[in-house]
This record gives structure tokens, C-alpha cells and sequence, in this order.
């Protein structure tokens, strides 16, 4: 956690010398503010702040984890992340239909009306394969 919110707080820092360079740099070489790429640059470092103070007040109220400790072997950390299925093909189906949608972004909303109902199929499909056949609870 400490790494974490170390680099957080270095990438604002770098962000806030990149925001300053850049409307120094507009200003002399345009002769005015240029107020979109400002902003957004603005906006990326206060999201990065925003970012290494969560992490930070984590860490603070959380402790040592044994992410932080050299000393740590794999057995320390959490026993299980989560469940996931192995065997499962609704992850590559997903995800091909999830690709078609925004490539129908770029090729022609038309190709939205076919992909969106077989992308409902994956999520449902996805929610479900525990709830039937061999598998079910």
C-alpha cells in the first residue's frame, strides 16, 4: 500500500510540472490560454491526487499488509480472491460480443441492432452457469 500511494503522489506531482509546462508553453507560443487541454490536464492530476489520498487513508487505517513487508511469503496474504470458473467459455463469448459493439461504433450503428441482444445472451448466460446443469447450487 505504501508503494501504491507513493507513485500516486509522484504521478500528481508530475502531472502538476506537466499542467504548468504545457499553459506556460501555450501562452508563450500562441499568446493566450488555451483552456481544453489545461483543463484536462488539470483534471488528470486531480484525479491522481484524489487517488493517492484514498490509498494513503487506507494504508493509515489498515495497517501493515504483508504486500508491504519484505520479509512476507505468499501464505500471508488473503486465502481466496474469488471464485472463478476455469472451464467456462462465456468470458471469450463476452468478450467478442463486447468488441463487435464498439467496433459497430466505428463500422455503422446498424451492427448494434444484431450484437446487442447476443451480448445479453453472454451476460445472462455468464450470471447463470452456476444456477444449471452439473454445476448448479
Amino acid at each position: 500500500m505504501k508503494t501504491n500511494y507513493l507513485l500516486w503522489f509522484m504521478l500528481t506531482g508530475f502531472y502538476a510540472l506537466v499542467t504548468a509546462g504545457y499553459a506556460i508553453w501555450w501562452f508563450l507560443t500562441y499568446g493566450g490560454w488555451e483552456p481544453i487541454g489545461t483543463a484536462a490536464l488539470a483534471m488528470l492530476t486531480f484525479m491522481s491526487a484524489f487517488l493517492g489520498f484514498y490509498l494513503w487513508k487506507t494504508s493509515n487505517s489498515q495497517g501493515i499488509v504483508p504486500e508491504d513487508r519484505a520479509d512476507a511469503n505468499i501464505e500471508d496474504g488473503e486465502s481466496e480472491l474469488g471464485f472463478f470458473s476455469p472451464w467456462s467459455w462465456w468470458p471469450l463469448y463476452l468478450g467478442i460480443t463486447c468488441s463487435l459493439v464498439f467496433a459497430s461504433l466505428a463500422v455503422g450503428w446498424w451492427l448494434t441492432y444484431f450484437v446487442v441482444p447476443l451480448a445479453l445472451i453472454g451476460v445472462i448466460g455468464y450470471v447463470f452457469e452456476h444456477s444449471r446443469g452439473h454445476h448448479a447450487h
